[in-house]
């Protein structure tokens, strides 16, 4: 009896123990002397702790947040937080410890201005905490550009030991980093922030919620982060990063990382129809793909801005969150801008140029006497960039004339290249105006007895003009009309050839796909 209510004391203590949750959330933009300095691995830290605080757990009181410290800073931190979950279980608290690093590092240490913090002894630090459960994610590697690597120089990657199977005084062991093995960790201008972290925050706000039982665990967080981290920087100069995921847990299935219900929040719910980007003034916060499951997104109540990309265009506007309600991004109520309109603007953080085919009817002013209109078709392709567009062009015509005893079928086939500078005029209509240089094949047949059968010459043209485009989904409707000079060699009747200059007008309407 007495060995039954002891076992039912000490169940019943277990059941009801508290668990305090405990972060030390480091960041360092400046590694070493010889490292580029990063732009976003100190606004990092402050997300996470941000996003730690409101849906993870860890109450401010039980933060560190470390901004470019040194490495004996970062070591007497994690010390006095270990020290401080030994007295929270003495008095009958469990603890979860999470510890977070972005900046330079190697396979040796984290880079901390011009000190260094042994990996090994990290490791040890986070290892050896009484914590039940400790996280360890390191976003971290070498640098780059517009894009930029994380780091300075090559060096070997990153790699913590594998754990020993006694090693652990507690429950387990979960880490998480940003690549694998020889690969980079990227920034990204785009996002103000990494890649890795960026798709962890976005994950633990809901994005990774995939059986939408508002609570996202480590395993749901890790699968979403390693998919949109490989999926993003798969498009980037310094090619693909694959993070990596340690998990050694006993006792437990999963760790959940972060609540989305908790009282006061709201959700922001998107269409499918497109990648959304959340911002908060220009803090970016979160991201929902186009295929993901999870279209919901768990904030604090007020105003952002979100920005949709579709297939054929980009959709921006301004939403506001309410506390314990779900709001619906409505597509109607935003604006829309295609793509063509969108690099004019010189957005070139989102799209730097936009191209695709163009096709439709011409119709030239005849260049040689007696000649009908040249009537034919041309085929193109326009590459749009924020300062100009670039067109190269194939125009293939034809043109007749007849009297009493000769018929003249007139064939012009003509490659050229126009430059133009467009204006978008309101929402739907954009002019603008080009020069064109090129040159043509002509070639003359006759029907007429005693006459040489045909005969062919080459020229070549400039030209002015204007045009309009109107678009429309993905493509557009373009007219253009342009005033030309055409100069090729004529024989006159003595059998001489010379220089002549003849003056046409072509009017083109086409029809053009944005790819």
């Amino acid at each position: 009896m007495k060995l039954a209510l002891l076992t039912l004391l000490l169940v019943a203590r277990v059941a009801h123990a508290d668990v305090e949750r405990y972060a030390v959330i480091i960041g360092a933009n400046t590694g070493a002397a010889d490292e580029q300095r990063l732009r976003f691995a100190e606004t990092d830290a402050a997300r996470v702790a941000e996003l730690l605080g409101e849906i993870g757990g860890v109450p401010d009181a039980n933060q560190v947040v470390l901004r470019s410290r040194t490495a004996d800073q970062v070591r007497t931190a994690l010390i006095t937080i270990n020290e401080r979950i030994r007295v929270g279980q003495r008095a009958g608290h469990d603890a979860v410890l999470f510890v977070y690093y972005s900046g330079h590092g190697d396979a040796e240490a984290l880079h901390l201005g011009d000190t260094a913090l042994k990996l090994r002894e990290l490791e040890a630090l986070v290892r050896g905490s009484s914590a039940q459960v400790r996280i360890l994610v390191i976003d971290s590697c070498r640098s780059g550009s517009i894009t930029r690597v994380k780091g300075g120089k090559p060096a070997p990657p990153l790699a913590l030991p594998s754990p020993g199977v006694d090693e652990s005084p507690g429950e387990g062991l979960i880490v998480l980093t940003a690549s694998t093995a020889g690969e980079d960790a990227q920034e990204s201008d785009q996002l103000g922030g990494s890649f890795f972290t960026h798709y962890l925050l976005s994950g633990l706000r809901g994005a990774a919620d995939d059986n939408s039982d508002q609570t996202v665990t480590v395993a749901e967080a890790f699968a979403y982060t390693r998919d949109q981290t490989v999926l993003a920087s798969s498009r980037t100069l310094s090619g693909t990063q694959h993070p990596t995921f340690h998990y050694d847990l006993r006792g437990r299935a999963d760790i959940v990382l972060a609540s989305l219900g908790a009282k006061g929040r709201g959700t922001l719910t998107f269409p499918d129809n497109a990648t959304w980007l959340v911002a908060r003034g220009s803090d970016v916060v979160g991201e929902i793909g186009v295929g993901s499951k999870r279209r919901t997104l768990s904030l604090r109540p007020g105003r952002y801005f979100v920005r949709g990309r579709q297939r054929d265009a980009l959709l921006e506007g301004n939403v506001s969150v309410t506390a314990d309600r779900e709001t619906r991004v409505e597509t109607a109520g935003l604006e829309r801008t295609e793509y063509a309109r969108l690099v004019r603007k010189g957005h070139g953080e989102i799209l730097r140029a936009v191209s695709g085919p163009i096709v439709g009817p011409v119709a030239q002013s005849a260049i040689i006497d007696g000649s009908s209109p040249c009537l034919g078709v041309l085929a193109g392709w326009m590459v749009v960039r924020s300062d100009l567009t670039l067109s190269p062009r194939v125009v293939a015509c034809r043109g007749e004339s007849s009297n009493r005893t000769l018929e003249t079928t007139s064939d012009q086939l003509g490659v050229d290249l126009r430059l133009s500078r467009s204006w978008d005029l309101g929402k739907r209509l954009a002019v603008d105006l080009g020069i064109a240089v090129g040159g043509e094949l002509l070639h003359q047949r006759f029907a007429s007895r005693g006459l040489a059968p045909s005969r062919s010459s080459v020229a070549g043209h400039v030209d002015a003009g204007a045009g309009l485009s109107v678009p429309w989904s993905r493509g557009f409707v373009a007219a253009e009309v342009a005033a030309q000079t055409h100069i090729f060699s004529v024989e006159d009747q003595a059998g001489d050839r010379d220089l002549a200059a003849r003056f046409a007008v072509r009017a083109m309407l086409g029809f053009g796909l944005w790819l």
